[in-house]
């Protein structure tokens, strides 16, 4: 892991450049471009406050709007890491350089875009008096936390996918899946009002129930269930981080003779 830091360290240059390029990839042709990271939490918000409002469906609205922005980050880190080694064959074959650098620029671009996001969620969370200042420190390490994590897991499925092209259809189904059992779209306490003692531990293995119970914690103080298996979770997400390196650097090697 050191040796892979201080490697990434003297590529610094190079991360930039594909940072910048993940973030210019995303928005172009767009007329309105990098805004539409701030105006996409915004038509969130606005289009779950209709629709709840219309079908009168008992959900508050910050809880799914949180849960979602968080869970957004999420989902795109996966989702790109499909393809962030296979779309870069040409630079992987004819260019030496750290390979993870590529699934590290690609979670940094859409962490940027996170950011923003949550600079939309919190203007709304203080618009309606839902911030708990007391908490708001410790949301620099959560965020911290939920971007090893899909730093880890980015590892992993960019590799996995190089060599079983069946990842891209299997992730669809395993996302979906791991979307309804974390509590994106209803509150922690669900998990132990609906599910028996040995059912709601085993939940806690889920790193993102950690990081989305987390987050909600940290801007409203809400979901202040179990923080020892809230803490728990949310270490899970830095095992996936070290096993998604160590699983990298052992297949990398093979990439170019695969590719």
């Amino acid at each position: 892991m050191q040796a892979l830091l201080k490697d990434i360290y003297a590529h610094r240059e190079l991360l930039s450049i594909l940072v910048w390029r993940n973030i210019k990839i995303r928005y172009k042709g767009s007329v309105v471009g990098f805004f539409w990271t701030l105006l996409n939490p915004i038509f969130l918000i606005v289009i779950y406050a209709v629709f709840l409002g219309l079908l009168k469906i008992q959900v508050e609205l910050e809880i799914l709007v949180s849960g979602i922005i968080v869970w957004s980050f999420f989902d795109m880190c996966l989702g790109d890491a499909l393809f962030i080694i296979i779309g870069n064959t040409n630079l992987i074959k004819k260019t030496a350089f750290p390979r993870a650098i590529l699934p590290l620029s690609m979670v940094i671009a859409n962490l940027v875009n996170f950011l923003l996001s949550l600079v939309v969620l919190g203007a709304y969370l203080a618009s309606r008096g839902l911030i708990a200042p007391a908490y708001l420190p410790l949301l620099p390490l959560i965020i911290i936390t939920q971007a090893a994590l899909c730093l880890g897991l980015a590892l992993i499925v960019c590799s996995l996918n190089v060599f079983f092209r069946d990842v891209e259809h299997l992730l669809g189904v395993l996302k979906l899946a791991w979307f309804f059992l974390t509590p994106v779209i209803y509150p922690l306490t669900y998990i132990f009002d609906k599910l028996p003692p040995l059912l709601q531990k085993l939940a806690f293995l889920n790193p993102m129930l950690g990081v989305v119970t987390a987050q909600r914690t940290a801007w409203m103080g809400s979901d202040l269930v179990a923080p020892d298996l809230v803490l728990f979770s949310l270490a899970v997400c830095w095992v996936i981080l070290f096993v998604g390196v160590a699983y990298f650097e052992k297949t990398q090697k093979r990439f170019a003779d695969v590719l």
